[in-house]
């Protein structure tokens, strides 16, 4: 009898590559998954600061201003920290920089509670928080995203995105009803302990890159080594913004991002519950409005993910910018003691646009960057930060100043319809320029 011998398949892993059964859902979908709530646990910290400006002054006689500048502070610091949390994820591993992060946010948030000087709420609500929160900025999901992914990025991104506005969604009417009944150190506190609480999660479940589990990015071909840590990620940071910075797409990025963040966390995060409370409506109540907010921003920024996956992100980007612009307009005689019809119709609209803009822009950043679009978009976000961070503080001065936020409003419109002009010029990139990419 004459033995016949079977050529075994090929595989298109390499041979040092871990060869396991195919699972029916892949890893990455699980990896997106604690991302989503690991950002929710980060998110709770960013509920509380509209609500501290009254009971802080209550306590302390702090100026909206002085309040203000703890929270510039803070967003500042969560911009500037993104890209180099971004290549420390290169040096260290998601997992290890994440984790850290989430302890020096509940350590910073838990220290206000003994504070009592404008410097110690400099020091753990700016400087502390803003460097955890960095951390955990959206460049860690675009990290999570470009490592694990191959298609379906612009949807992971929407939904990685959107876990911002879930925990916002959780969140603010918990602390805002912690604020009224119990006053606003027990909220702290609440948002500390929330942090820690990620933290297990965060070490166990969350895996740096595919190659740990030895599979295969979802929707790749084939297998993707592990790379081997990067050193020197300040440098890395740096050496990324430099190369940047040389392009003009970088700019108008950076700038359109900017009154992004002037208008979205800076503007309407900080100053809307402050806002509708000169107008007479409860702190609970305009809070409940923002959590409103946070539903509709989990809608709006996954179709986002969606549309981004089909369509020129540059001309979503511009409808994005153009409408926010419109609907800042009419929200000084939205304004009241109750909340009415066309009030809850300003909240579901600005609601969908409100980081609706991030799956386009991080395609951009994609498109524009290459392997470095992670920490681009880092620097990107830093832009969006110092946006916030500015109208955080000057939105505070002029309401000291003029005992209203019209100027405000108006001001951040116009701002807007300048970003969708902005991008609207740059060019496509790459020999996909031209197409629709269409996902599959």
């Amino acid at each position: 009898m004459t033995q016949t011998t079977e050529t075994p398949a090929r595989s298109s892993s390499p041979p040092n590559a871990p060869q396991r059964r195919k699972p029916r859902i892949h890893r990455a979908w699980f990896v997106a998954a604690v991302t989503f709530v690991t950002i929710i646990g980060a998110a709770a910290f960013r509920s509380l600061p509209g609500l501290l400006f009254d009971p802080l002054h209550d306590d302390f006689g702090w100026s909206r201003g002085t309040v203000g500048l703890a929270v510039s502070v803070n967003l500042t610091l969560y911009g500037l920290t993104a890209p180099f949390a971004a290549a420390l994820m290169d040096r260290f591993g998601i997992r290890r920089v994440v984790a850290v992060a989430l302890v020096v946010i509940a350590c910073g948030s838990g220290l206000t509670v003994w504070m009592n000087s404008v410097w110690q709420l400099l020091l753990c609500w700016g400087l502390l928080v803003g460097l955890g929160s960095g951390s955990m900025a959206l460049a860690f999901a675009a990290t999570v995203t470009n490592r694990w992914f191959t298609k379906r990025r612009g949807l992971v991104s929407g939904i990685l995105t959107a876990a911002s506005a879930s925990g916002q969604l959780i969140f603010l009417p918990l602390l805002s009803w912690i604020v009224e009944t119990y006053k606003w150190r027990p909220a702290a506190v609440t948002v500390a302990l929330t942090a820690l609480a990620v933290v297990p999660f965060v070490w166990l479940l969350l895996r740096d890159h595919p190659a740990d589990v030895g599979q295969k990015p979802y929707g790749a071909t084939e297998f993707v080594a592990k790379p081997p840590p990067v050193t020197g990620a300040a440098r890395r940071a740096i050496t990324a913004l430099v190369k940047a910075a040389r392009t003009g797409p970088f700019w108008l990025l950076a700038g359109s991002f900017a009154i992004c963040g002037a208008s979205t966390n800076g503007l309407i995060q900080t100053h809307f519950v402050p806002a509708a409370h000169d107008h007479g409506m409860g702190v609970r109540a305009a809070a409940s409005l923002l959590a409103v907010i946070g539903i509709f921003d989990i809608i709006g920024t996954v179709a986002s993910g969606w549309f981004t996956d089909r369509f020129d992100s540059r001309r979503l980007l511009a409808v994005y910018y153009a409408l926010r612009g419109v609907s800042l307009l009419f929200l000084p005689v939205l304004l009241a003691p109750n909340v009415h019809p066309p009030m809850v119709f300003f909240i579901v609209f600005y609601g969908l646009d409100w980081v609706a803009t991030v799956p386009p822009t991080l395609a951009l950043c994609r498109e524009q960057y290459g392997d470095d679009s992670a920490i681009v978009f880092g620097w990107v976000l830093a832009s969006h930060q110092v946006g916030a961070a500015l109208v955080a503080f000057l939105g505070g001065v002029v309401r000291d100043e003029f005992g209203s936020y019209n100027v405000v409003w108006y001001a951040s419109g116009a701002l807007c319809a300048a970003a969708a002009l902005m991008v609207l010029v740059i060019r496509r990139r790459g020999p996909e320029a031209g197409t629709v990419a269409v996902a599959v």
